[in-house]
């Protein structure tokens, strides 16, 4: 099967650049898929899980807004920040979780005045992070 090189870059780091099978990804319209040779575009991310698969191994990352270009059999995904499966931490994911839902639920009994879009996106962020953790189990750190 012929492969797309995936790169996914943060402020901070490189996370990840392979040669991948098939890249599938959150976009802010929809999950999309990306295979070898597929046609130049560009999307923009939302806060999600994005998978990948080289032969019959998939990875999992957790990736937060931001925009994807697909290109001359590359896909680059630049995005405010990702974290593979290994790395996770789970406990503070668990806690972020109920941190968000807290803030939450005080903005919807008007208990406290806060930012209702940042809090949710905590949230989504704390629920990506759990789902990658768990589907990920099985990667090992490379």
């Amino acid at each position: 099967m012929a492969k797309i090189l995936l790169e996914i870059v943060t402020p901070d780091r490189v996370v990840v650049s392979e040669e991948v099978d098939i890249v599938t990804a959150p976009g802010v319209v929809g999950e999309f898929g990306v295979l070898a040779n597929h046609a130049p575009m560009v999307a923009a991310i939302k806060i999600g899980p994005l998978h990948y698969r080289i032969g019959d191994k998939e990875e999992w990352v957790a990736i937060s807004g931001g925009f994807c270009e697909v290109s001359q059999n590359k896909i680059t995904f630049i995005v405010e920040a990702a974290e593979r499966a290994y790395e996770i931490d789970v406990e503070r994911a668990l806690r972020a979780k109920e941190r968000a839902e807290k803030r939450i639920q005080a903005y919807l009994t008007r208990a406290e005045k806060i930012d209702y879009i940042r809090a949710k996106a905590a949230l989504q962020r704390a629920l990506t992070r759990l789902l990658v953790a768990e589907k990920g189990k099985a990667g090992t750190p490379r």
